[in-house]
């Protein structure tokens, strides 16, 4: 074996092995942790010498051309772990680094405490009873007490392993008792509950009746609530829901809490606790408030019995419903992806962000939006699929929704505009806008002999060749536009749309970009909502690893050929220097060989149990975040309808969505009567601001809005004062 293939034998898959750069890795076993750069062995430790890992780790860390995140992921800590070190010993110098891991620190429970819980479990007690009585005492949280449960009950199990139990009938007794138990507290633990009351409360929460009070908190979310409910989203859950009458109440409850505490901006579920105050059972209907794990269980086991895409559906056919109302010509809608970053500890496959202009782990969602910017659904797709994967199916789902009579016009950017996808669209009797993908022939400026005004700003037209698509495929509508900074554009169309209405459609198509941004902080559509993953399964095609280290050891390789080669053109024939810079060059060249000799072997897509990423590479359950994300595209939905009521009585028309968040944190009355409840609101905001509010409370009371859980559906008027 030669120096070239023993520095590249990295390529075939080996468990234990972190890449750090192309050509540095550290190898972790059992015993020990060793550093190897370009073949050759760095370093080597064992797992508990933190002094030398660290050593080893810092002289790494000054090379400028390894990625600190990677090398901190490859020694098993962060990035700002290793800036921390890297900051201590600029400061301290090198004796200040630590010579041992973390620990050491005081037990939570004194011996006398543990003794005394261990005392309990040994008369029976169980673990809550033992949280009551002495860890509350000692300010210790249930799961250190639980902690406790179980690994006395280990010892207890091996005691009785090693001596026979004289009767049988008491063992039973005892494994029923110790199983009844580990079922409530792998209950609380899934649910990630940490106090006694977290654990209790899921058997105290009961619907209430509507009651009047004064001064309740985040009062104005309710008007939130009751347009979300007019659309139907409680129906849509509850909706073939077999379950008792209790969890149905639950459940209205569950999704109550949600809507206000994303009303109030916070965006996820663990946002609920922002709602705690003396008044919240008042405005959520129940007999005290539920906590954000109460909330998480009760919407975890609709997701898991039903799923979150019936629901979701059923809301998408609302939403179609309303974006067919009114409209003469065809529907427009806009579809694009839109990648949620991940970085947590999991292996996640890695996507095209364009915000960052390079690929991260995560998942990637399509979604359709109907031409004022609103969200109509969306279709998570952790493989991230390209867009003209999925341009067809969405198509045939909002036919499937809109009827086959009506004309569905699709705005989409480049990512679809290929021959293959547009020749299907049109074939399929489906019309749709885009812009044309370059290289495409730059026209005269004495050509664009029409012109149109879209936002304010004039744009030349030109109009007359149909753009072939090749290979039999026909062709496709051209519109060249001249923007006024002088640069060409070409759209591409397939509709009987006068061209103005093309442009000025696919110019909008910046709503959705304004919604991704803003759904993401306002609504939280980026939220992981759920930790729980799911593995691929081992035939799943997926780039292959080994490929992707080849081609950046040859795009390494030329980049360092070009760097010899402008340093020898710069040099003399008599430099001293010359020599060395053609044996470089040599071996640069030798080596750019050998790998161009491997790629045949290697190649681009391969099975998922045929690299080093099988049993790693995972997905994010997707039931319960779709639960969530039909509940924000609800709110999304409800809070740009009243911002087109409200934003013509503002001075600032723009931000009538900020002054909306406002609206609903605003405290306030409830008078509630027989045949209608009133909400007396007392919002924070400028003059003119609060104005508005009086208007809009208006217009809403026109309405006849009720809340859920209501059974006389009594009418809602809302009052906003000065």
């Amino acid at each position: 074996m030669n120096r070239i293939q023993e520095v590249f034998t990295y390529f075939a898959p080996k468990a234990g092995i972190r890449y750090f750069t192309w050509n540095g890795c550290v190898e972790v076993c059992a015993e020990f942790m060793a550093v190897y750069v370009a073949g050759m062995l760095i370093g080597r430790f064992s797992p508990d010498d933190i002094y030398m890992r660290n050593i080893i780790l810092l002289g790494l860390d000054q090379d400028a051309h390894i990625h600190k995140g990677r090398l901190a992921s490859a020694f098993g800590i962060t990035d700002e772990y290793l800036r921390v070190l890297r900051n201590r010993v600029k400061t301290e110098g090198y004796e200040s680094l630590p010579k041992k891991g973390p620990g050491g620190s005081e037990p939570k429970l004194s011996k006398n405490q543990r003794d005394k819980i261990e005392n309990m479990f040994e008369s029976g007690v169980s673990a809550v009873e033992a949280f009551r009585q002495v860890g509350k005492k000692g300010k210790v949280s249930y799961q250190t007490v639980w902690r406790m449960k179980s690994e006395w009950e280990k010892r207890q199990g091996m005691s009785r392993s090693e001596a026979a139990s004289s009767t049988e009938e008491p063992r039973q007794l005892e494994l029923s008792k110790i199983q009844k138990e580990s079922e409530a507290v792998e209950a609380v633990t899934n649910s990630e509950v940490g106090t006694e009351e977290d654990f209790e409360d899921s058997e105290k929460i009961a619907g209430t009746p509507l009651r009047s009070g004064k001064m309740v908190q985040h009062v104005g979310g309710l008007m939130l609530v009751a347009l979300v409910y007019s659309y139907g989203l409680h129906d849509a859950a509850l909706k073939g829901w077999e379950e008792s009458r209790k969890w149905v109440e639950r459940l209205r409850t569950a999704i109550d809490a949600v809507i206000l505490a994303l009303g109030i901006g916070q965006r996820c579920v663990e946002g609920v606790r922002r709602l705690e105050t003396k008044s919240a059972p008042i405005l959520l209907r129940t007999n005290h408030m539920p906590s954000e794990s109460w909330v998480r269980r009760v919407i975890k086991r609709y997701a898991d019995d039903m799923g979150g895409a019936k629901m979701h559906l059923r809301m998408t056919g609302v939403y179609l419903e309303r974006a067919r109302e009114g409209e003469e010509g065809p529907a427009v809608f806009y579809v694009d992806n839109h990648m949620r970053p991940y970085t947590g500890k999991y292996t996640l496959r890695k996507g095209w962000r364009m915000q960052d202009k390079r690929v991260k782990p995560g998942a990637t969602d399509y979604y359709v939006h109907d031409e004022d910017g609103r969200p109509v659904f969306r279709v998570d797709v952790p493989m991230h699929d390209a867009l003209t994967d999925w341009l067809s199916p969405i198509m045939n789902l909002l036919r499937g929704g809109l009827g086959e009579e009506e004309r569905i016009l699709m705005a989409f950017d480049r990512g679809g505009a290929f021959p293959e996808q547009m020749a299907k669209l049109r074939d399929d009797g489906f019309e749709f806008v885009t812009y044309e993908r370059k290289p495409y022939p730059l026209l005269s400026r004495t050509v664009f002999t029409e012109s149109v005004t879209v936002d304010g700003e004039e744009i030349l037209v030109h109009e007359e060749r149909l753009k072939n698509l090749g290979k039999g495929r026909g062709r496709v509508r051209r519109i060249s536009l001249l923007m006024s900074d002088g640069h060409q554009v070409n759209l591409l169309a397939v509709s009987e749309e006068r061209a103005a209405r093309l442009i000025e459609v696919m110019l909008g198509r910046w709503v959705q970009e304004n919604g991704f941004k803003h759904g993401n902080e306002r609504w939280g559509i980026n939220q992981l909502d759920r930790r729980k993953v799911l593995p691929y399964t081992p035939d799943t095609i997926i780039p292959n690893p080994a490929r992707h280290r080849l081609e950046r050891a040859l795009k390494f390789a030329r980049e360092q050929e070009g760097r010899i080669r402008r340093e020898l053109a710069r040099i003399e024939n008599n430099d001293s220097r010359k020599e060395r810079f053609e044996e470089e060059l040599k071996q640069s060249l030798e080596r750019q060989a050998e790998l161009e000799a491997q790629r045949p072997s290697l190649p681009k897509h391969v099975r998922l149990e045929d690299t080093e990423l099988s049993g790693e590479l995972v997905h994010h359950e997707s039931h319960y975040k779709t639960v969530l994300d039909t509940v924000r595209i609800a709110c999304a939905n409800a809070e740009s309808e009243l911002a087109i009521e409200l934003s013509p009585h503002i001075a600032k028309g723009r931000e009538a969505k900020k002054a909306l968040a406002n609206l609903f944190a605003s405290p306030g009355d409830i008078r509630v009567n027989q045949k209608s409840i009133s909400i007396m609101l007392q919002p924070t905001g400028r003059k003119d601001e609060r104005k508005a509010f009086q208007k809009l409370c208006e217009t809403v009371t026109t309405w006849n809005l009720t809340l859920p859980g209501d059974p006389d559906r009594r009418s809602i008027r809302f009052v906003s004062q000065l």
